[in-house]
């Protein structure tokens, strides 16, 4: 289910219209005042969303706001968030990722990227393989709970730590080059800074402590997630 937030009705039902012919459940909002209100009703509806793109221009409560108060709350602290906005500048777009959106789109937007987009952010936040958990030796993933343990204790992940040992693990025994998972986590192109990876890789391997030797080294070409040796 994506929950869009987009007080403009013409863009508002081409995105809606658009997401649910792409095999998409969809719920659109005009305000955040409407969005609270379908967030609240989620207990007896028994689905949140998996996903919610917002606006950042918003009659009443703007964007950000919605945006910073969603990270607050532990409930909905990991869920994907895409910006689509006209506000385009570097700031503005800045400001956005700061405040924990995982991604942003400027409008007018051209409604096959805006599918890419969503499609790479739940493969980044869900396992590429749709798989919800993982098991090796003594490491579990729940990617639903955002949860990972060690012989039994919790470790305690940033998002982007969490994204990468995912998309590690959903590609288990494959060599990924560093392009390839700064384009799958970061949603990076082109001559990104790869040591954002290598930074990443080393601090996720402390805190994985014994189960960090599953993550290997591919020399020349990047790293890959294997079994205990």
């Amino acid at each position: 289910m994506i929950y869009l937030v987009e007080d403009e009705s013409g863009i508002r039902e081409l995105v809606l219209y658009t997401l649910r012919n792409t095999g998409f459940e969809t719920r659109g909002f005009a305000s955040a005042d409407e969005f609270w209100k379908a967030m609240e009703e989620q207990p007896s509806e028994g689905r949140p969303p998996d996903l919610v793109i917002l606006d950042i221009m918003l009659p009443g409560e703007d964007g950000l706001s919605v945006l910073k108060r969603l990270r607050s709350r532990p409930g909905t602290r990991k869920l994907p968030i895409l910006m689509l906005t006209a506000k385009g500048s570097e700031y503005d777009k800045v400001l956005g990722l700061e405040n924990g959106a995982d991604d942003y789109l400027t409008k007018p937007a051209g409604m096959m990227e805006l599918v890419a987009r969503i499609k790479s952010l739940l493969r980044r936040t869900g396992g590429e393989d749709g798989k919800d958990e993982y098991r090796v030796g003594g490491l579990y993933v729940s990617v639903p709970r955002h949860l990972v343990t060690v012989n039994n204790g919790e470790v305690s992940l940033t998002l982007k730590e969490f994204d990468l040992l995912t998309y590690l693990l959903a590609n288990t025994g494959m060599a990924l080059s560093r392009d390839q998972i700064l384009s799958a986590v970061w949603g990076y192109d082109g001559d990104a800074e790869t040591r954002t990876v290598d930074t990443h890789i080393l601090t996720l391997r402390t805190k994985l402590g014994a189960a960090g030797a599953l993550i290997r080294t591919v020399r020349g070409v990047g790293y890959k997630a294997g079994e205990y040796e």
